[in-house]
């Protein structure tokens, strides 16, 4: 079968006979099963998934199908899909079924999207590299000694190695667009309050968003437009109206934008991402749009505030999964001490405990005012400092990460390392603005890189465009290059 970069092409040849669900379907499960060394899924819905495609057919055919009819997409193990096992990566939640699915699933579904199955994922969203699952690592398809990033790495890879057209991933400090810069594929996250969070497992309520991982713009303006809008069961989602994505992906005009001269300066971001930014950057000059180097005044402390304020909000979600309401339960304790400790320490893995201790430490009585507090402030600054940077420019540009996809192993040892992965990613969920990473190239090993786009809150209809655009614009300068070799 061809490999489909756009819903729209699959729906063209499901209309002209030239394809049917089924046959859609089991060429994503036979990939799936060619592949499973990748450990992309944790759980895939063949037999389910195979009678979506058979009802989705008697219905193409009747006329009456929905708009993401031909859609095939995997669901990160944190979304809510009825009946089915939902573990967020941990064992504490092994035999746990979830009863309702999540809104954004429902919204998909109800437009006749197929779900193939649920993706691997660092545990409860925790993590840069997808190392921290308690169902092994997922493997970069480029180069199965790389990561794939994280936590979406699973639903990354799947959409990189053609295991299902789209998945649906979760960004809490950039776990949607750095999997998807370190495969080569598009990753959303939109404004927070856009998307509906009923039926997401929580990490940081504050700063999680549901976002789509797809291989083209066009479709990621779709999903997103489906998935959007009012939900009665989230009180933080917005009433704002959702615009058309979808119809109005043409960018027209020049843009202002700025970009962060650390990222083509500093000696801490690799020679080759920085040569790709500094020529996509010119590439825009050349094309007519006002391109600046700026500075984020309190670029230093996005890190430190968003790892304060998600571990204190992970502490508090997870106290949860105490092994007396679901999940599992240790059968070595004797009272309910020991069974909260024992349960809590042998069903959570270490990067999970390791945030939940931090997040209890600067919550506690002595710690609270120096730590959470004091980040809580500097969230402020930073989103007025963010504010009037979207005063003068239309979108801030910068890598998506300091490095491509690193080695399996590499970071484990040394969590600050890991950490850093996440620099140029956590501004926007610290601030709730939307942002994309779209693809930029490759490094010498041909491992992909990504660049950012972050635009104003609200403002996905504007950042879709202009992605597409520079996307095309970029596909034709590599057109073009490899002409002339």
């Amino acid at each position: 079968m061809k490999e489909y970069l756009t819903l729209a092409e699959i729906q063209e040849d499901l209309r002209e006979g030239g394809l049917t669900c089924v046959q859609l379907v089991d060429h994503y499960l036979q990939n799936i099963e060619s592949n499973k060394h990748l450990n992309a899924f944790v759980e895939v819905y063949a037999d389910e998934a195979k009678k979506a495609a058979l009802a989705l057919d008697q219905k193409m055919a009747s006329g009456s199908s929905g708009r993401l009819a031909g859609l095939v997409v995997g669901l990160k193990d944190v979304l809510s899909h009825k009946g089915h096992g939902l573990q967020a990566g941990s064992q504490i939640l092994r035999t746990y079924q979830a009863p309702f699915n999540a809104t954004a699933v429902q919204r998909l579904l109800d437009e006749d999207a197929i779900v193939i199955g649920r993706q691997n994922c660092d545990e409860f969203a925790m993590g840069s590299s997808n190392e921290n699952s308690s169902f092994g690592p997922v493997l970069n398809a480029a180069d199965t000694t790389k990561v794939p990033g994280g936590s979406s790495g699973g639903s990354a890879v799947a959409v990189q190695a053609g295991l299902c057209h789209a998945s649906l991933g979760s960004d809490t400090g950039g776990s949607v667009r750095q999997p998807a810069a370190f495969c080569g594929v598009i990753g959303v996250k939109p404004s927070y309050g856009r998307v509906s969070r009923y039926g997401l497992i929580a990490y940081a309520s504050s700063f999680d968003c549901i976002g789509p991982i797809t291989k083209s713009v066009d479709d990621a303006a779709l999903i997103l437009e489906i998935m959007a809008g009012a939900d009665e069961y989230d009180s933080t989602v917005s009433e704002k109206e959702v615009p058309a994505y979808s119809k109005s992906t043409e960018w027209n005009g020049k843009a202002k934008i700025g970009y962060i001269r650390e990222s083509i300066e500093s000696e801490a971001i690799s020679s080759e991402i920085r040569q790709q930014t500094r020529e996509t950057l010119n590439r825009l000059r050349a094309e007519g749009h006002e391109v600046t180097p700026v500075e984020i005044p309190l670029l230093d402390s996005l890190l430190p505030t968003y790892y304060i304020l998600t571990t204190a909000e992970a502490s508090s979600n997870l106290s949860r999964f105490d092994g007396v309401r679901y999940g599992y339960r240790s059968p070595e304790s004797v009272d309910l001490e020991s069974m909260y400790k024992k349960t809590r320490t042998e069903g959570f893995g270490e990067e999970v405990r390791r945030r939940i201790l931090l997040g209890t430490f600067v919550l506690s009585a002595n710690y609270y005012d120096a730590y959470y507090t004091k980040a809580q402030r500097v969230r402020r600054l930073v989103r007025e400092e963010t504010n009037r940077f979207f005063e003068q420019f239309d979108f801030l540009i910068s890598p998506v990460s300091p490095t491509t996809a690193f080695t399996i192993g590499e970071k484990t040892e040394d969590p600050l390392q890991m950490y850093l992965a996440d620099i140029f990613t956590v501004q926007a969920n610290v601030v709730g603005n939307p942002a994309i990473s779209i693809p930029n190239g490759e490094d010498k090993d041909g491992m992909p890189i990504g660049i950012q786009i972050m635009a104003p809150y609200f403002s996905e209809e504007k950042m879709l465009a202009f992605a597409k655009y520079l996307t095309g614009l970029n596909k034709k300068v590599a057109v073009e290059y490899n002409t002339n070799e």
